[in-house]
């Protein structure tokens, strides 16, 4: 699978994991919307790839940089910093899910565990 396809994934996992999240947090629909938007925006997913780094083997740092370089839509072009990291933060998250699902429960455990929510 192509890594588009993996960060494709992972943004529907992370954002699925983010409202899992939300609904024990708060009944208030606004307050849900607020809370998980602010959790799956690139600038938010950005901040997480640069935390996990130091944890990552070498081949989830390689998929993360080849991530990093695919190229961006016009529309992105003009946080295209950001932009690049949460695509890679989310080919992550879909590679973990779909091939290592062991990994994928233990850094967002780490996520969870380590980030204020």
């Amino acid at each position: 699978m192509n890594l588009r396809n993996y960060a494709y994934i992972g943004d529907a996992v992370w954002e699925l994991h983010i409202r899992k999240k939300t609904v024990c947090i708060t009944e208030n629909s606004k307050k849900l919307h607020k809370i998980t938007t602010d959790k799956v925006k690139a600038s938010y997913q950005a901040e997480l790839i640069h935390f996990l780094e130091p944890k990552l083997t070498d081949e989830e740092l390689e998929i993360a940089r080849r991530a990093r370089n695919l190229p961006i839509p016009v529309g992105r072009r003009q946080i295209q910093h950001e932009y690049r990291q949460a695509t890679a933060f989310e080919a992550l998250i879909g590679w973990w899910y779909l091939n290592t699902p062991e990994r994928f429960t233990e850094l967002i455990d780490i996520i969870d565990t380590e980030i204020e929510f």
